[in-house]
């Protein structure tokens, strides 16, 4: 993910964005930088329920235990609502995304307050599944 900004270079881009529907383009732009998920991981085990859309994410670790996610979508919104959470556990441990809260990150990009009620429901599904992604390695 080196094409995505760190946590506070994402802050900084989201407050310049002058209103709603330039962060909107701003979180389908990011979307658009997600690697691409080969077609083989759009499986079941990898389907994260309680989205609207289509939503697959993969969890695995490097070298050194930290976390590397992949993610797709058939929604570029909600693609891009992959990438945000993607570039907040970026290089994190398993232990470290048990550990972090994403909600106040979410509140300081004023993102939240904007999306409808399911898409809110399936942010926290996808916060969900790669934090039980993160305690099923910690513990397995």
């Amino acid at each position: 993910m080196a094409t995505m900004p760190d946590k506070e270079r994402l802050v900084r881009n989201f407050s310049r964005c002058a209103n709603w529907e330039e962060k909107y383009l701003y979180v389908i732009e990011l979307g658009a930088k997600l690697p691409a998920l080969p077609e083989s991981l759009h499986q079941p085990e990898n389907t994260i329920s309680g989205c609207q859309s289509q939503v697959w994410i993969v969890m695995n670790l490097d070298d050194s235990g930290r976390v590397v996610l992949q993610g797709d979508s058939d929604a570029a919104i909600v693609k891009g609502l992959i990438a945000v959470v993607f570039v907040l556990y970026q290089q994190m441990t398993p232990a470290e995304i048990l550990d972090f809260d994403v909600r106040p990150w979410f509140a300081e990009l004023a993102l939240t307050q904007h999306l409808t009620p399911s898409r809110s429901q399936g942010l926290e599904a996808m916060i969900r599944a790669i934090r039980q992604k993160a305690q099923a390695s910690v513990s397995g």
